[in-house]
């Protein structure tokens, strides 16, 4: 039997005894990574440019699309027992997979200072409507360190020992308390006639919402990959994250409506007696960035063989680092930034493994195999071309036609540019 810490090798499949997560294990994970004070801020960004009822609509459309390829993404990982980054070696080839590690590293630190910076903005708005104390320093060295930790400890410890015993439980207590206050202290009717001003096309809007799953495709694998069955996986990521997906994105556009600006949003929440809810929510927020540090370690560990545990130590210290010195600007932008990257890649990925390999994975596609590379130089041109034709394809759709949206055109261009390569010049038996 394997260690327990090998089950975090991201090139080496986890041991059948080591996959232990099923349904209500992904549920409670993929809801609770889906509920965030970040979601909360992405969903301000939808209003006023688009009216409330066609935010709530761009809100459902996105959420069941970008949820969707979530799921999918999720059963690559349960099938194949691999991290997100090795699961692309056979697409893109054992040296081409080294580019979107080094992407998913970068982007990762970043949503993981974002992540804490949001934490420390609420905690700070909160300590000083409470006890009219300020300092943004404390708390974002207070939860940097805590989400180190719990990045350190790794998923099977902390989907066991916190989210299914009790913190589940806490997380819905927080979002149907903020629920209740949006209802009790405003007039819901009034914010649903509300017009747009116009500054957001719908296509934009959904594009927004589809970004906030897509930032999880390089790494949902990490988590899914101990889970018993495929089904399981696939079924208890996409309910869990499309109720918290859609749950969340709506509050966060409603309050913001209300309070008359996305810059009050968090002012709005505390002085409406959201507090109590708000604190719940602020605690479990560290999950965000326990994943997002957890995953960038693992994601370098494909890279150089240093174990996650120690990666992820450094992995937090850089992310509180960041977070002391950046200010919480230019998010939709990052935002709309990680949708044009990954969406193609996982389109490839997606044809990959579904289409093109049935399923499966070949030893040999994953790790060196006597010196020699699968592929020439250790790159897979049709993988990597796809890709960047895919990225091409949504810069392009989205500065020609941003009211279409970019998000689906330039998956669905990547992966038939995939399959095309694949079917004019067929893989290697």
């Amino acid at each position: 039997m394997a260690a327990p810490d090998d089950s975090y090798d991201p090139l080496t499949p986890v041991p059948a005894i080591r996959r232990i997560f099923g349904a209500g294990d992904a549920f409670s994970l993929w809801f609770s990574l889906g509920i965030g004070l970040l979601v909360l801020q992405a969903g301000a960004f939808l209003v006023p440019g688009l009216s409330l009822p066609h935010a709530l609509a761009a809100i459902v459309v996105g959420s069941l699309l970008g949820v969707l390829l979530l799921s999918l993404a999720g059963v690559v990982g349960a099938d194949t027992g691999l991290s997100a980054i090795a699961s692309l070696r056979p697409a893109l080839g054992v040296r081409g997979a080294a580019i979107p590690a080094v992407l998913n590293a970068v982007q990762l630190t970043g949503w993981g200072a974002f992540e804490i910076i949001a934490m420390r903005e609420s905690a700070d708005a909160l300590a000083k409507q409470t006890f009219g104390v300020s300092d943004p320093l404390a708390w974002t060295l207070l939860f940097g360190a805590l989400a180190t930790v719990l990045a350190v400890m790794g998923p099977v410890s902390f989907v066991r020992r916190f989210l299914r015993a009790w913190g589940l439980w806490l997380l819905l207590a927080g979002a149907a308390w903020l629920t209740w206050k949006l209802l009790a202290d405003y007039d819901l009717a009034a914010l649903l006639a509300k017009a747009g001003t116009g500054e957001m096309s719908f296509g934009a809007g959904v594009d927004l919402v589809v970004a906030m799953p897509l930032s999880w495709l390089p790494l949902i694998a990490d988590y899914t990959r101990f889970g018993r069955t495929p089904g399981d996986m696939f079924r208890g990521s996409a309910m869990g994250y499309l109720l918290a997906n859609i749950w969340f994105f709506g509050l966060g556009a409603s309050y913001a409506l209300a309070s008359g600006g996305d810059n009050m949003l968090l002012t709005a929440l505390a002085a409406a007696g959201g507090g109590v809810a708000l604190l719940l929510i602020l605690i479990d927020e560290t999950d965000n960035t326990f994943a997002d540090i957890h995953s960038a370690a693992v994601s370098t560990a494909t890279l150089v063989r240093v174990r996650p545990a120690r990666l992820a130590i450094g992995y937090g210290l850089l992310c509180t680092a960041i977070a002391v010195a950046a200010p919480l600007a230019k998010y939709e932008g990052f935002l709309l930034l990680i949708g044009s990257v990954f969406a193609p890649l996982f389109g490839v990925l997606l044809t990959d493994h579904f289409i093109v390999r049935r399923r499966t994975i070949a030893a040999d596609e994953i790790r060196l195999k006597g010196g020699a590379y699968w592929f020439i130089g250790g790159f897979s041109l049709r993988g990597l071309t796809a890709w960047i034709v895919g990225i091409a394809a949504y810069q392009a759709v989205a500065r020609l036609a941003p009211s279409l949206g970019a998000t689906l055109p330039a998956l669905v261009v990547a992966a038939a540019t995939y399959m095309m390569l694949t079917t004019a010049r067929p893989r290697r038996s």
